[in-house]
């Protein structure tokens, strides 16, 4: 636990200030960066996560939380975050959720075949880099076979490689418009733009920054 009783965000990467490879870890982080909230960085790992997944954190009081989804919501729920999405009208709820879900339901298992199949290598040398080689080889095999498996049942694997890369940048295509139209909104307005074209975030934009800055970091 932090010495300073904040809460501690475990990233699965360095405890810098640089982006990890991960979407949900900088989208938590991004959510927490949007009100100011104040926190630790610290690497931890998988198989010390609650729901044996990055990232996690841990409150003062020593327990802890994974899914970034749901850590958001703990926060909200308490009032040490905000509800950005409080508002929103209905439909503009809908088209939130459905964007997030575009991204962490279909747009992740895409890229995941892209790191753990397509660059296997990169990917097992990126986030085990502080496992030894020996240990390295033996893990990134177990992980690699459980990415695999998950792939398969989940149906990305069941595609033909260029259905899949016509079905991504189908998604990235229809994000790339949907912020083309909330830039366009501003009328020459200096400052950020958000996806849904409001003058403040929305949950969805911290997936999508997600999802962004990973794509642009990840070697893999």
């Amino acid at each position: 636990m932090s010495a300073t009783g904040k809460l501690i965000v475990f990233r699965g990467g360095p405890a810098t200030n640089t982006y990890v490879w991960s979407p949900f870890v900088t989208k938590l982080e991004a959510r927490l960066r949007f009100a100011a909230f104040s926190y630790n960085r610290d690497a931890g790992s998988p198989r010390s996560a609650p729901k044996g997944k990055i990232p996690y954190v841990q409150f003062p009081d020593a327990t802890t939380l994974g899914d970034s989804t749901l850590i958001i919501k703990h926060l909200v729920d308490r009032d040490a975050l905000p509800d950005l999405n409080a508002p929103l009208k209905p439909a503009q709820r809908a088209q939130d959720l459905a964007i997030r879900a575009l991204l962490e339901d279909k747009l992740y298992f895409y890229h995941g075949k892209e790191k753990w199949c397509d660059n296997y290598t990169t990917m097992r040398d990126g986030v085990l880099a502080a496992i030894p080689w020996p240990m390295r080889m033996i893990i990134g095999y177990i992980a690699q076979r459980g990415a695999v498996q998950m792939l398969y049942g989940q149906g990305t694997l069941r595609l033909q490689d260029d259905e899949i890369t016509m079905l991504m940048a189908e998604i990235w295509d229809s994000v790339e418009a949907l912020l083309q139209e909330a830039k366009a909104s501003r009328k020459g307005e200096k400052g950020p733009f958000w996806v849904l074209g409001g003058k403040e975030p929305t949950e969805a934009d911290a997936t999508l920054f997600g999802f962004v800055a990973g794509a642009l970091v990840c070697d893999a």
